[in-house]
């Protein structure tokens, strides 16, 4: 006689180990919402053993398709982070080199965006593509950018909206299962996991990003993907620019030759990887044609390249109150700034604002000049300007 959903609860939560028949039932359509946010949570305090891991990625995995495709597939993924708009950048730079993209991705979850919130600020922009109109598109144009799928690794998507609710996001197993479900499932060989470490990312310290990312490149090592990891800094955001619209005009500036220093460097380096050839990237960038492959990716999902985007009808520059060197902007604060704006999703179904956001303007050990501009506000209403100073930290200079 098999056990009851709740006493597997209870064995987790006593720090038992759960057979992979028995995590297959415990992520089923069966199992109610509460009871599974339950075992999320015991997950949390108990972890899983390396068993326990491999058996819930393929649980995920067994519930849906796994996409096979005739030619190597590239994709990329980072753990999240405040202004992260790396993938708008890096996967039309790889197909741009000839090399197909096909990655599904996810929405926000806390402080931390979602590429496919971003996506979604482009107007007419399609996300849900059914796998037959993917692989459409990656043999027209090579690249597909999309949300997940109700025919690949459908489990995810439950758990994904389940961990942002209960505060159960953090958990390596739950973090490492997740990602590898959709990399697996959507057929990528080739992969670049950007594992964000600070108190932006969802893990704050080093030696949990590496433990992560190592348990990632193992569990697609057993998928026969070729995956290569890297730990970078979330302690301020990336680039200048955080909230949807905002990251979009960011992403394309930085195809366009500009963009911040730090987004560049990041997007050539993972780039650089999944091509193999660091020169022909820097090559992409340089001539353009990074920058036409990324629009005849957007006119491919149905979105407009040229058409503006949305723009907060407030825009609110906050000035330093001295002169001084900024010591820290942190991205954890400037997060929750653009998520109380409503950037964010607080809640599961909420909707977002793609117009609002914030656009830092001096970073950790920069000078600042009293009444020069610390960041700019996008916002449908003003806000007080001491919630955009507390996301710094100022040395006054003499």
């Amino acid at each position: 006689m098999s056990s009851r959903i709740v006493d597997l609860i209870a064995r987790k939560r006593d720090g038992g180990e759960l057979t992979g028949a028995e995590i297959a039932r415990m992520i089923s359509d069966q199992t109610p919402d509460e009871q599974l946010a339950a075992f999320l949570m015991a997950v949390v305090f108990r972890g899983m053993t390396e068993a326990e891991t491999i058996a819930l990625l393929d649980a995920m995995l067994a519930g849906g398709t796994r996409l096979q495709w005739p030619w190597p597939v590239a994709d990329k993924h980072s753990t999240g982070g405040v202004g992260d708009k790396t993938t708008l950048v890096v996967a039309p730079l790889v197909a741009a080199c000839g090399v197909h993209v096909a990655k599904m991705s996810g929405r926000g979850l806390g402080h931390t965006g979602g590429t496919i919130d971003k996506l979604e600020s482009i107007p007419g922009l399609r996300v849900d593509l059914t796998v037959e109109q993917m692989r459409a598109q990656v043999e027209r144009v090579g690249i597909v950018v999309c949300a997940q799928t109700a025919d690949l690794a459908p489990a995810d998507g439950r758990l994904y909206a389940l961990r942002d609710l209960t505060a159960t996001v953090s958990s390596l197993p739950l973090i490492a299962t997740s990602i590898m479900s959709k990399k697996i499932a959507s057929g990528a060989t080739r992969l670049a996991l950007d594992v964000k470490s600070g108190e932006g990312a969802l893990l704050p310290d080093q030696r949990s990003a590496r433990e992560l990312a190592d348990l990632m490149v193992r569990l697609g090592t057993g998928h026969g993907i070729e995956a290569t990891a890297f730990v970078s800094a979330m302690d301020q955001p990336l680039g200048w620019a955080v909230g949807n619209a905002l990251e979009v005009e960011e992403s394309v500036a930085t195809l366009a030759g500009g963009g911040p220093d730090d987004l560049r460097a990041l997007a050539l380096e993972a780039a650089g990887w999944l091509v193999g050839d660091e020169l022909r990237v820097r090559r992409a960038l340089e001539s353009g044609e990074a920058l036409e492959t990324y629009r005849r990716w957007i006119r491919a999902q149905g979105g407009d390249p040229d058409a503006p985007l949305e723009a907060a009808p407030v825009v609110q520059e906050v000035a330093a109150p001295f002169p001084a060197t900024v010591t820290r902007c942190s991205a954890r604060a400037v997060g929750g700034l653009a998520m109380r704006l409503g950037a964010g999703r607080p809640g599961k179904g909420d909707r977002i604002d793609h117009a609002v956001g914030v656009v830092v303007h001096r970073k950790r050990g920069d000078t600042v000049e009293q009444g020069q501009p610390l960041a700019t506000v996008h916002a449908r209403a003003e806000v007080d300007p001491v919630q955009v100073l507390d996301c710094f930290e100022l040395d006054r200079r003499a």
